[in-house]
């Protein structure tokens, strides 16, 4: 969604009808609209990290859907430069800092009905940057934002990191999941953990 078409997932249990909305930092309508029409509530709106296309919006997301909006303290500081951040962008205008609901801490547990959620606390990309392991051991999906992507990793100069860092919060977090657990990135195509090991340039 958005011009920098960020990913946006939507984690639904289908039996009780509550979701979980995660990187809905752009295109609220088309959330909102697509939570409407499966019949989904959002309990919580969570980040993988600050930037704008991830967060930008969840000011109004949050008025939409009553949702509670959380995200890693440690990219706070960056998610306060929304201005800066649009001016960057050349996008007339940022969005609203809005306080948020809550933070989230490496191997936190959240569950919504049948939908579980782990987070992986994955610095590099960003101060704060998360991954969400959703599922059980046996079934897992990646939800990497933009730690790792397909071939590739995020940038790491953007303030605050370095590429070793990234790296090696991939190798930490992400490389111990089986060859076939997919991956959902930030952005682009979606990949799989054995795809990366056995191509991405930077793991190598």
């Amino acid at each position: 969604m958005g011009p920098l078409a960020c990913n946006c997932t939507i984690l639904a249990d289908e039996r009780s009808g509550e979701a979980i909305v995660v990187d809905g930092g752009d295109g609220v309508d088309q959330v909102v609209a697509h939570l409407e029409r499966k019949g989904w509530r959002a309990k919580l709106l969570l980040h993988t990290h600050a930037h704008i296309d991830h967060i930008g919006d969840v000011g109004r997301l949050r008025e939409s859907t009553g949702a509670a909006a959380r995200l890693h303290p440690a990219d706070l500081p960056l998610y306060e430069t929304l201005a800066l951040q649009a001016g960057w962008l050349g996008l007339p205008a940022a969005p609203d800092v809005v306080a948020l609901d809550g933070g989230l801490r490496d191997g936190e547990r959240i569950a919504i009905g049948g939908v579980h959620v782990e987070v992986l606390h994955t610095p590099g990309h960003t101060p704060g940057s998360v991954c969400f392991a959703v599922g059980n051991e046996a079934n897992v999906t990646l939800l990497s934002g933009d730690t790792l992507f397909a071939g590739s990793i995020g940038r790491w100069d953007l303030g605050g990191t370095s590429m070793d860092d990234i790296v090696a919060s991939i190798h930490a977090k992400l490389m111990p999941f089986a060859d076939p657990t997919p991956v959902i990135p930030g952005h682009g195509p979606f990949t799989t953990i054995g795809a990366e090991r056995r191509t991405n340039p930077y793991l190598q």
